[in-house]
């Protein structure tokens, strides 16, 4: 059995409580030797960019699992309504950040995380203006919920919400 998920669920459990990730201490967590950790991952970018596709496979699971269809079939408000229930469920952890997690390669992970993430939250061109200022504005309002809650940072109570989710319902209601 491989190595390479047993180093991803470590490494993710140290960004999830905050501590600083190198290769040593990402080969230290799993139990393994740095030369064995570099076996899988030869590069600290090659493991960052390894956690970025492993937390957005979660991502994409959790928020395939509120469509009725495959995500090709969905339609944009039915996508980005997805990504609204996900976000309001409220369980974002630090582990989510990671495409922040190491300043020098913050750009290559960004630009992996927009690249995996653009199916889900791309609102297309071709739609009237309104209809996508409307899908932007929940496509934010959710974005705005995940990093408070992976941030713990004034997340809203359940009460704000609820409230959260009716006005964005009536956003995404006006753009279908």
């Amino acid at each position: 059995m491989s190595a390479r998920p047993q180093i991803l669920d470590g490494a993710i459990a140290m960004l999830r409580a905050g501590e600083s990730l190198s290769l040593e201490s990402a080969a230290k967590h799993a139990g393994l030797t740095k030369p064995g950790l570099m076996y899988h991952f030869p590069t600290k970018e090659a493991l960052m960019v390894a956690l970025v596709d492993r937390v957005v496979d979660d991502w994409e699971h959790e928020v395939a699992a509120q469509l009725d269809g495959p995500l090709d079939a969905a339609a944009p408000a039915e996508r980005i309504g997805a990504y609204l229930e996900w976000a309001l469920k409220g369980e974002a952890d630090l582990s989510d950040l990671v495409m922040f997690a190491d300043p020098r390669l913050c750009e290559r992970l960004t630009a992996r995380w927009s690249e995996r993430m653009r199916p889900w939250l791309t609102v297309p061109d071709g739609l009237p203006a309104p209809e996508r200022a409307r899908l932007s504005a929940v496509r934010l309002i959710a974005d705005g919920l995940w990093f408070a809650d992976a941030m713990d940072n004034l997340p809203p109570d359940a009460q704000e919400r609820e409230a959260l989710r009716g006005l964005a319902r009536s956003l995404l209601e006006g753009a279908r």
